[in-house]
C-alpha cells in the first residue's frame, strides 16, 4: 500500500521489492517509468554512480531475487545483471568523477551522474522514481552553466521520491544493482595501478586498510581531494554543496 505525502514524496509499505508503486503510477498516467538509485556517495575515491532502469506496462514481474544491491552478494549481483538487462526497456549508469565532485560538491555531482544516466536511455521517461526523501536530480541548469552537461541534453523529467525505494520498489532495486556492479568493476580495474589502497576489496570506501594507506601515502588522483580524508574526517555525506 502506498501513502502520498507533500512535495511529491511517496511512502510505500512493502516487505520486498515489487511493481506495486510502478503499476499505481502507470494507472495515474505515467506509462514509462524510470527507477533510479546511486552508489558511491560516501566513498573516498572513485566516482559517484547513478543507475537507471526504464519499464512500461509490458515489463512483467521483475527478475526473481532482485533487491537492494547492498543486500546481495557480489556473485548474486553479477548473475542478476543480464536478467535485468533483458527485463527492462532500457538502462544506463552515469558517473560523476572525483574532480567534478571536488568542483561542484556531492549533491550537484549526483545530479550530473543522474542526468548522464538518463541520457543513455533509448527513450524519454514520463517520471523518475528516486530513492530517498530528497530530489537531488532536478534543476540541471546549474550543471549546464558549469559546463558539466550538454545544453542539448535530456529535458527535465518529473520526479517522485520514495524513502527506502531500493527495498520496496523493483525498478529502483534493479537500478541499484546495475550501478553497484558498474562502479565496483571500475574500482577493481583501477586497483592494480594503486595496490596500496586495496580498492579491489573496499571499492574506495573508508575501510581500515584504505585509511591506513591514506595516512602513509596520501591521496591519488582518484581520491576526492576536497574532502579531508587524511586527517580528522567530517562525514563526507554531510558535504552537500550544491
Amino acid at each position: 500500500m502506498s501513502q502520498r505525502t507533500t512535495a511529491g514524496r511517496v511512502r510505500l509499505r512493502s516487505t520486498r521489492p515489487s511493481l506495486r508503486l510502478e503499476r499505481s503510477l502507470q494507472r495515474d498516467g505515467y506509462p514509462v517509468l524510470v527507477g533510479m538509485d546511486e552508489v558511491g556517495r560516501g566513498a573516498l575515491a572513485g566516482p559517484v554512480s547513478v543507475g537507471v532502469v526504464a519499464i512500461d506496462e509490458g515489463c512483467r514481474s521483475a527478475p526473481q531475487g532482485v533487491k537492494d544491491s547492498k543486500l546481495l552478494s557480489h556473485l548474486a549481483r553479477e548473475r542478476m545483471t543480464p536478467r535485468i538487462h533483458r527485463w527492462c526497456l532500457g538502462w544506463g549508469v552515469g558517473h560523476a568523477w572525483p574532480d567534478e565532485i571536488d568542483r561542484v560538491g556531492i549533491i550537484a555531482a549526483l545530479r550530473v551522474a543522474g542526468q548522464r544516466a538518463l541520457a543513455q536511455l533509448p527513450l524519454t521517461p514520463d517520471l523518475v522514481i528516486l530513492d530517498g526523501n530528497h530530489d537531488w536530480l532536478s534543476d540541471p541548469a546549474r550543471q549546464r552553466l558549469l559546463g558539466l552537461l550538454d545544453e542539448l541534453g535530456p529535458p527535465p523529467v518529473p520526479v517522485r521520491t520514495l524513502i527506502k525505494a531500493d527495498r520496496s520498489c523493483a525498478s529502483v532495486a534493479a537500478a541499484s544493482v546495475l550501478a553497484k556492479v558498474t562502479r565496483d568493476a571500475h574500482m577493481v580495474a583501477l586497483a592494480p595501478r594503486h595496490p596500496a589502497y586495496s580498492w579491489a576489496d573496499n571499492k574506495g570506501y573508508a575501510a581500515p586498510e584504505h585509511l591506513d594507506a591514506l595516512r602513509r601515502l596520501g591521496t591519488s588522483r582518484h581520491h576526492r581531494q576536497s574532502w579531508n580524508i587524511t586527517g580528522t574526517v567530517t562525514d563526507p555525506r554531510e558535504m552537500t554543496r550544491a
